[in-house]
Protein backbone atom coordinates (compact mmCIF):
# COMPACT_ATOMS: atom_id res chain seq x y z
CA UNK A 1 0.00 0.00 0.00
CA UNK A 2 1.48 3.82 -0.63
CA UNK A 3 2.34 5.77 1.83
CA UNK A 4 -0.14 8.99 2.11
CA UNK A 5 2.27 11.96 1.97
CA UNK A 6 1.92 14.54 4.69
CA UNK A 7 1.32 17.72 2.23
CA UNK A 8 -2.14 18.90 1.99
CA UNK A 9 -4.14 18.50 -1.29
CA UNK A 10 -4.45 21.65 -3.49
CA UNK A 11 -7.92 21.50 -3.05
CA UNK A 12 -7.80 21.49 0.87
CA UNK A 13 -5.35 24.26 0.77
CA UNK A 14 -8.01 26.17 -1.08
CA UNK A 15 -10.96 26.36 1.19
CA UNK A 16 -10.32 27.38 5.02
CA UNK A 17 -12.46 24.88 7.11
CA UNK A 18 -13.15 27.82 9.45
CA UNK A 19 -15.47 29.51 6.50
CA UNK A 20 -19.51 28.99 6.45
CA UNK A 21 -21.89 29.63 3.55
CA UNK A 22 -24.32 31.96 3.65
CA UNK A 23 -27.67 30.84 4.50
CA UNK A 24 -31.15 32.28 2.79
CA UNK A 25 -32.33 34.13 6.17
CA UNK A 26 -36.26 33.21 4.71
CA UNK A 27 -35.28 30.04 4.42
CA UNK A 28 -33.66 29.43 8.09
CA UNK A 29 -37.12 31.01 9.64
CA UNK A 30 -39.55 28.58 7.21
CA UNK A 31 -36.98 25.91 8.68
CA UNK A 32 -37.55 26.85 12.43
CA UNK A 33 -41.43 27.62 12.15
CA UNK A 34 -42.11 23.67 10.67
CA UNK A 35 -39.26 22.38 13.53
CA UNK A 36 -41.33 23.92 16.09
CA UNK A 37 -44.87 23.14 15.08
CA UNK A 38 -44.01 19.25 13.59
CA UNK A 39 -43.75 17.10 16.61
CA UNK A 40 -47.04 18.42 18.54
CA UNK A 41 -48.86 18.80 15.11
CA UNK A 42 -47.90 15.50 14.03
CA UNK A 43 -48.72 13.83 17.62
CA UNK A 44 -51.96 15.73 17.61
CA UNK A 45 -52.66 14.09 14.59
CA UNK A 46 -52.23 10.18 15.31
CA UNK A 47 -54.44 8.40 17.44
CA UNK A 48 -53.70 6.50 20.75
CA UNK A 49 -53.32 3.22 19.21
CA UNK A 50 -50.58 4.66 16.56
CA UNK A 51 -48.80 7.04 19.07
CA UNK A 52 -48.56 3.40 21.22
CA UNK A 53 -47.33 1.29 18.40
CA UNK A 54 -44.61 3.72 17.08
CA UNK A 55 -43.34 4.04 21.07
CA UNK A 56 -43.17 0.23 20.97
CA UNK A 57 -41.39 0.13 18.27
CA UNK A 58 -38.56 2.59 19.22
CA UNK A 59 -38.35 1.39 22.16
CA UNK A 60 -37.46 -2.10 20.56
CA UNK A 61 -34.78 -0.68 18.39
CA UNK A 62 -33.02 0.85 22.10
CA UNK A 63 -33.14 -2.20 23.69
CA UNK A 64 -31.82 -4.42 20.54
CA UNK A 65 -28.50 -2.09 20.06
CA UNK A 66 -25.48 -4.50 21.36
Amino acid sequence: MPKRSSTPSPDAAAKPADVQPEKNPAAVALGRLGGLKGGKARAASLSKKDRSEIAKKAAAARWSKP
